[in-house]
């Protein structure tokens, strides 16, 4: 079988895509989705403390908390993958196949 991580150089043809993944969607989840989650729970708090109904400022304080924790969980997703690369590519039994850590380390620079 075919390794596509074996072909040419590093990655193969798959550099590009490791690269777009990299440095464009892990940045974009890695800060924006949490910066998103908490603006918006601050302002469902901030409407439920101008509106003056205590129910409503409990339940908006609880979704904030929530979005908090989401946005933590969100935040480690990028180190959560580069860890998970690091034990596939120290997993394989082959020498030359340390080729997945190899491609991530070379999309990142």
């Amino acid at each position: 079988m075919v390794d596509l991580f074996q072909i040419g150089d590093v990655c193969g043809g798959l550099l590009p895509l490791v690269r777009v993944i990299r440095k464009g969607v892990f940045p974009i989840f890695q800060m924006g989705i949490p910066i998103i989650l908490i603006l918006l729970g601050t302002i469902d708090l901030g409407k439920a403390v101008i509106s003056s109904d205590e129910k409503e400022v409990k339940a908006a304080q609880s979704r904030l908390i929530k979005r908090f924790v989401y946005a933590a969980l969100v935040f480690f997703v990028v180190t959560f993958v580069t860890v998970l690369m690091n034990i596939v590519s120290q997993g394989q039994v082959d020498a030359n196949t340390d080729s997945w850590k190899n491609c991530w380390v070379a999309a990142g620079k």
